[in-house]
Parts: structure tokens; sequence; C-alpha cells
């Protein structure tokens, strides 16, 4: 064990985290899961690469006071299948997010989009911008061509699988949680223990980290972001928030500004101090600008 958290990813006496009601849907012919909260104007919640619907457990609860909050776990994450053979795209997973808002009926919705999460909301919008009522990239891809220079060699041929059977041992699995701490965090030692048992529990569950490799794949490779939407950005109909963390070690705060740039009149929310995943980080800061974001659009 490692400061109260074991290589088996279990915790004695932690509390669960999950928050609102589970359900499951059929996408084309995968089983999709996901949470449910709250009552008012429909808001999905999107996960980055590499992570799972937990990631937004500590938001949820303040943005399901307003919202009816639908929170999945992405095809190849968390509960939800991993189908094999398919590229985990952006593009792939938007109409993924389209097919699951039929099956429960939505027809339009805020976004909520976190790193692939985001661009993954972005296409959406752009592919089908009535269903899409309003926008948030939180520390999105797609931006930009910018990215950690380390990040693509982990994905050459070779490296990737390798890391793929270490991560799958106890100690591999432990190992690549706290790494991903130290990248994801501006300061490690605020991921929560729940985020690193969650990252312990997901590298041990069979066909997460094939996924998890499949994601990135489909938009890094050297020098940097394949896809770049940056031009496509005035295009997009719904109102558009660009948030991110400044000490982001993924992707640079510089295409936030960037971003905000071709949206027009509306300033990015940057939160100062804070890294990649500034809802797990910082989540009050990110809800209350999330709030008050769609608030004012919706007046």
């Amino acid at each position: 064990m490692l400061r109260g958290i074991s290589l088996d990813g279990s915790r004695p006496g932690a509390a669960s985290i999950l928050f609102g009601e589970l359900g499951k849907v059929d996408v084309g012919g995968w089983s999709m899961s996901y949470r449910v909260a709250g009552e008012g104007p429909p808001l999905v919640l999107l996960h980055g690469d590499g992570v799972s619907s937990v990631d937004w457990s500590w938001v949820l609860p303040a943005l399901s006071r307003t919202r009816r909050v639908y929170v999945p776990d992405l095809l190849g994450s968390g509960v939800s299948d991993k189908p094999r053979g398919v590229d985990y795209s952006p593009a792939w997973m938007a109409g993924v997010i389209s097919a699951f808002m039929n099956s429960l009926g939505i027809w339009r919705a805020a976004m909520v989009g976190s790193s692939i999460g985001g661009q993954t909301a972005l296409r959406l919008a752009l592919s089908e911008p009535a269903r899409v009522s309003a926008l948030v990239l939180a520390n999105s891809t797609g931006l930009g061509r910018g990215v950690n220079p380390f990040l693509p060699v982990g994905l050459l041929p070779g490296a990737g699988e390798l890391s793929i059977r270490w991560a799958k041992t106890p100690p591999g699995a432990l190992q690549r949680a706290l790494t991903r701490a130290a990248s994801l965090f501006a300061l490690p030692w605020r991921a929560p223990r729940e985020w690193v048992v969650d990252q312990v529990r997901l590298a041990r569950t069979p066909g997460f980290m094939e996924a998890a490799l499949a994601a990135p794949r489909s938009q890094v490779a050297r020098p940097g972001q394949r896809e770049i939407l940056l031009d496509k950005l005035p295009s997009v109909k719904a109102p558009t928030l660009v948030v991110w963390g400044d000490r982001d070690r993924v992707v640079p705060v510089v295409q936030a500004e960037e971003a905000a740039a071709r949206l027009g009149d509306r300033r990015p929310t940057i939160f100062a101090g804070y890294g990649h995943l500034p809802h797990v980080e910082c989540p009050d800061r990110f809800a209350e600008a999330v709030l008050r974001f769609l608030d004012e659009e919706e007046a």
C-alpha cells in the first residue's frame, strides 16, 4: 500500500464518491454506462482520455442543483463497453455521443468537454449544431498544434504496447496513476485519493488501456496534434466558453487565448495555479464559472 492506496486499487474505508442515479443505454450495439442527477435543462459532461466519469464527481453536486446532468463513461472507459477495432477519435466519439443522446431522448443539450472530450463536444457542435445549446471547452485538445513533447514518444509503436502490459500489473497500475497525477495536476498532491484509486482500477480493467492508447494516437503525433479546429470556431453556432488551468502541462494555456480570440467577444476563464483538470483540482470555481456562463446565455 502507498499512503492508504493498495496495489489492487482498493482503499480500506473509502466512501463512494458516486453521485446520482446509474444507468445504461445501448449505443450502436455497445453498452454505455452513465450517471444522471438533478432537474432542469440538460447538461452533458464529457471526460478526457485515460480517465472516467469519476472525474466529474467533484462538480456534479453543484451543477445538478439547477441542471439535469448526464455523465457518461465514454466507450472505452469506466464500466462502458470497450470495443476493439475503432480509433476512438473525437470525430468517431461525437457520433457516439449523438447516439447516446438519442437513446435517452435528449434532442438538445449544453455540453462541457474536458481535454479530448472537449474536442469531441466541439466536433458535435460543428457536425450537428442543433444538438448543442451551449459549449464549454475545458483544457480542450484540437485548438492548437502544441502538446507536451513527451506525449508523442509514449504513443510510438512498441512503447505504447509495453506501457499497456506494465500498467496491467499491480505496481505498474499504481505507477501510472501517480505519474498521471504529476502531469495532470499543477500540484500532484491535490489529486484526490479517490481519483488515484480510480486510475489504478481503470488500468487493470480489461480493454481500458488499449482504448486509452488508441484515443491519443488518433489525435497526437510528432510534431504535435493532428486535427486543429481553431479556424472552425467562428462557425460554431452555440455560445462557447473556453476555460483553462494556466499550469496545464498537456496543452499550453496560450491555446485558450487563441481559441477565445476566434470566438469573438468572450474572454477565456483562466484558473491561475491549476493544471489540466481544473474541474477536479478547483471544482467550486469551475462549477461557478460554468453555471454563470449557462445562466447568462439563457437569460
